[in-house]
């Protein structure tokens, strides 16, 4: 019992956490778009920009809810808090190293809860009853559904390694060496996976302003809109941290831990500043003609490169 309360509270410390840490990766993205397109923002606008996170977050969630006359409205309301939902739920996976919850099918857990992110994105469209939202929910599903293939594969080819489904094991077995010095093309395939994953530029094709006006969230507005902002921005915090256990090592005593997901953060706005967007059809070539061939030529090796040792 004493157990569960402590999960209890130090999750819940952990999502306040998260969530002030997405305010301020707001504000950091701001100021990184500012020095890197020479324009003014929170870079050289009022003290140090601090202020920005929160005034964006009160004209959100002050401004005028509306929704469409001709929406499915029980769907329209509840998709972005099931995508919410679903973003904080994957920060069960954060790993605890004392006296809290240890989740030993925790790369599973991730999976199901990375392929049921698709449903509030392809709902969001389908109920607002837009054209624009549809086509940008229908991009983002099959940009998604692609890109989740070559991931799950990417992910096994480094289970080989740890004989785990524990997140904490990655931190045990790359107390030496990290993960990345051996498979640094896999490193470059997940990162782009991830930018894909969470509809990040290059890959924005669910949110292409200049072609679907804004995309699956065209008719969300007020608080509909904020919360499919926080959760698209947990889970680039999320996946970034995942970057960390799986590829540089996990030592959650050091500082280098924040370090190494702050670097990692950056390097998701970093490409946003500086890649175009891609072509859809060269999104779908990256992902089923290059990703996909390289995690199963580097599943096979690994696979047989352990079997080898083993015997």
């Amino acid at each position: 019992m004493l157990q569960t309360v402590i999960f209890l509270v130090s999750f819940l410390v952990l999502l306040i956490f998260v969530l002030l840490s997405v305010a301020f990766i707001t504000l950091f993205e701001r100021k990184v778009l500012g020095y890197i397109q020479l324009r003014k923002g929170p870079n050289k606008v009022g003290y140090m920009g601090i202020l920005q996170p929160f005034s964006d977050g009160l004209k959100l969630f002050f401004s005028e809810q509306t929704y469409p006359l001709n929406s499915n409205f029980l769907i329209y309301f509840m998709s972005p808090i099931f995508m919410l939902f679903l973003s904080f739920l994957m920060w069960v996976l954060f790993p605890f190293l004392m006296n809290v919850y240890e989740f030993n099918l925790g790369v599973l857990f991730f999976i199901c809860c990375s392929s049921f992110g698709v449903y509030g994105v392809l709902l969001c469209g389908w109920s607002s009853n837009s054209n624009y939202a549809l086509l940008g929910s229908l991009r983002a599903v099959a940009q998604t559904i692609s890109y989740e293939v070559s991931m799950s594969l990417l992910l096994v080819c480094m289970l080989i390694f740890v004989f785990s489904f524990n997140f904490i094991d990655f931190m045990k077995y790359q107390f030496y060496i990290w993960f990345l010095f051996f498979s640094f093309p896999l490193f470059f395939c997940w990162f782009c996976s991830c930018l894909a994953e969470t509809n990040r530029s290059p890959f924005d094709f669910a949110e292409g302003e200049s072609e679907l006006v804004s995309g699956f969230n065209v008719e969300y507005s007020s608080g509909g809109f904020a919360f499919i902002f926080l959760s698209e921005y947990m889970n680039i915090v999320f996946m970034s941290l995942l970057c960390v256990i799986i590829f540089f090592g996990c030592n959650l005593y050091s500082i280098t831990f924040f370090l190494k997901l702050t670097f990692l953060i950056f390097m998701f706005i970093w490409v946003r500043g500086v890649l175009p967007r891609f072509r859809y059809d060269k999104l779908m070539y990256l992902t089923w003609s290059i990703f996909l061939p390289i995690s199963l030529n580097y599943l096979l090796f690994f696979s047989g490169f352990m079997i080898y040792i083993l015997l």
